[in-house]
């Protein structure tokens, strides 16, 4: 017999199946989210990996590029390819946008630029594709070896911004070398009762940073209102207090002190190629007389050996010439610069330094008869008595040009006129090669001398007898055109200071005083470079200092300055103007 179980009996108690199915697909929906965001999130990670990879990839090669640019730089200064290389101010087809890494689109061309602000543009928006000379900016480890008056010292850090005569002595007594008390400085005493204590440095500086713990120094003197260190009017350089850094927003880069001071400049007292200059002020005449006719002729030998022996012919009956001579402390005096051979000097009855020791007559007479003397020793050259010896050292070059001088040739007193006329065509013509194979200095480096093509006009006004109009003048003369194009002949020219005689801008008087003070080109240098692509991420900023005083030219110091930011835009680092194709 059938049994028919109960409908009761056949319905799953608690849910039964049912439930456990709703369940199961819920779980299977959630796993299969979590495996979605984890994919989706696994796969973000590996995209950011990818980005961070190419980004550190980029990154890499644009500090590739930018160590380039610093061996190039130190190259071209060793070993100029060109003639067109001589000019390391302005050299747009050797330093701007130089190609190293090519491809079919603007993301993947990259490039190194050497760049630098036009130091003579107040409003600080020219730039160029050059080096800085370090010799542009006021040596303060050299300041001291003008041997200046403790006034005539401090006024030429006077015309920086916002110097105080305190903060000028605290800076001169801490390089100087003694605990002695400038009128406004500070010593050891003061630095001591700080906490922590320390001492002055009583010597040369090793940084310019190092003046941060000089008595009145900050940073915002320091560096300025050029937060990024471009030499370059940014915006938010000059919106007031908007952004920092804050500024008085006058449409001026005040860049501060680091853009006027160096502690690094050298000049090296050697002819362009290399070689030995002539040291016009040498005691021993007669070996001045022949490297002299050797270099030049017999006519010019003769008349600087008689310009040391006699000094420079004033017209008695001019009296604006002797007024001149007066104000000058006369051409034809004994230097006083602490460069000169102190040693070099002789009185009337001393004759050749070699001919006169411990008088010492049989060895002074073997000597003349050797030089081509006569039996008591006389030594002669161009008709004139070397025996008698040099009265006058000079001071600069430029007391030759256009100068007399009344010797005493062949026993008769002569009038002897300068080789070098004083007008301007003549000078633009022999002043290069007078400047660059003589010398008034003996020694292998000249101190301190300011660059007049890359000093700013504050530097200028602090040199002793620069005028305001003077030092306008130089500040005013482009070494660019209008177009920002690199000007060949100027850069020629101005590797001397004669330019400035030559275009009238200073008077051989005045020169003269000046002379000690200024140059065309030091020989150590300061690049900033920028690796960088045409388009997208990846870029490095350095700045390197290059000694071109050794062979090959050593790089010093790189300092990396790539968190301050690129600097400055594509199209100012390529001079390629974005169209908006790319």
């Amino acid at each position: 017999m059938n049994r028919v179980t109960p409908q009761s009996d056949l319905t799953p108690k608690h849910g039964g199946v049912s439930s456990r199915g709703g369940s199961v697909l819920i779980l299977v929906m959630v796993v299969i989210a979590m495996l979605t965001l984890g994919a989706y999130s696994f796969s973000e990670i590996m995209i950011s990996e990818s980005e961070a990879t190419a980004m550190y990839g980029r990154q890499a090669e644009s500090r590739a590029f930018a160590d380039s640019g610093v061996e190039l730089a130190a190259a071209v200064i060793a070993v100029p390819e060109t003639e067109e290389d001589a000019s390391l101010y302005h050299n747009p087809n050797r330093f701007r946008g130089v190609l190293l890494r090519e491809s079919e689109n603007a993301r993947g061309r990259g490039y190194f630029s050497v760049i630098a602000p036009v130091e003579t543009d107040p409003a600080g928006t020219a730039l160029r594709n050059g080096l800085i000379d370090e010799s542009g900016r006021l040596n303060l480890n050299r300041l001291l070896s003008f041997e200046l008056d403790e006034t005539q010292t401090r006024e030429m850090l006077m015309y920086l911004p916002d110097m105080t005569e305190e903060v000028a002595d605290a800076i001169l007594d801490w390089i100087d070398d003694d605990e002695t008390l400038r009128a406004y400085g500070a010593e050891s005493d003061y630095y001591t009762s700080l906490d922590p204590p320390y001492e002055a440095r009583n010597g040369a500086m090793e940084s310019l940073d190092e003046l941060l713990q000089v008595a009145g120094v900050t940073a915002d003197l320091l560096y300025g209102e050029d937060a990024n260190r471009n030499g370059k009017l940014d915006p938010n350089e000059n919106d007031g207090d908007a952004n920092a850094p804050f500024d008085n927003s006058d449409g001026l880069l005040q860049p501060g002190w680091a853009a006027f001071l160096t502690v690094n400049a050298r000049e090296l007292n050697q002819r362009a190629d290399g070689t030995e200059r002539t040291y016009i002020n040498n005691g021993v005449l007669d070996e001045l007389y022949d490297s002299l006719a050797e270099e030049f002729d017999e006519d010019i030998a003769q008349f600087v050996v008689a310009f040391r022996m006699y000094g420079a012919y004033v017209d008695p009956d001019d009296p604006a010439a002797q007024a001149a001579a007066a104000e000058s402390g006369d051409s034809g005096s004994t230097s006083t610069s602490s460069e000169t051979n102190s040693n070099s000097n002789s009185n009337d009855n001393s004759g050749d330094s070699r001919t006169s020791q411990g008088g010492l007559v049989e060895a002074a007479a073997e000597i003349g008869n050797a030089l081509g003397g006569n039996a008591q020793g006389t030594v002669s050259r161009g008709g004139m008595d070397l025996s008698k010896g040099a009265k006058y050292d000079l001071k600069s070059l430029y007391e030759l040009i256009g100068a007399q001088v009344e010797a005493e040739i062949e026993g008769q007193k002569m009038l002897l006129q300068s080789p070098w006329a004083a007008d301007s065509g003549s000078m633009q013509t022999y002043l290069p090669t007078l400047l660059d194979a003589l010398t008034v200095v003996e020694g292998p480096e000249l101190s301190g001398r300011i660059n007049v093509n890359q000093a700013r006009i504050e530097i200028l006004l602090g040199i002793p007898d620069m005028t305001e109009d003077i030092a306008q003048a130089i500040t005013s003369s482009p070494m660019i055109g209008a177009e920002g194009e690199a000007i060949a002949e100027q850069a020629i020219q101005r590797t001397n200071t004669g330019w400035l005689v030559s275009q009238g801008i200073v008077d051989l008087p005045t020169m003269v005083k000046l002379d000690r003070f200024l140059t065309g080109r030091g020989h150590v240098f300061r690049a900033q470079i920028v690796g960088f692509f045409e388009e997208g991420g990846g870029y490095t900023r350095v700045e390197a200092t290059i000694d071109s005083t050794e062979s090959p030219a050593k790089v010093v110091s790189v300092s990396d300055l790539t968190e301050l930011g690129r600097g400055y835009t594509t199209t100012e680092l390529t001079g390629i103007i974005d169209d908006g194709t790319n």
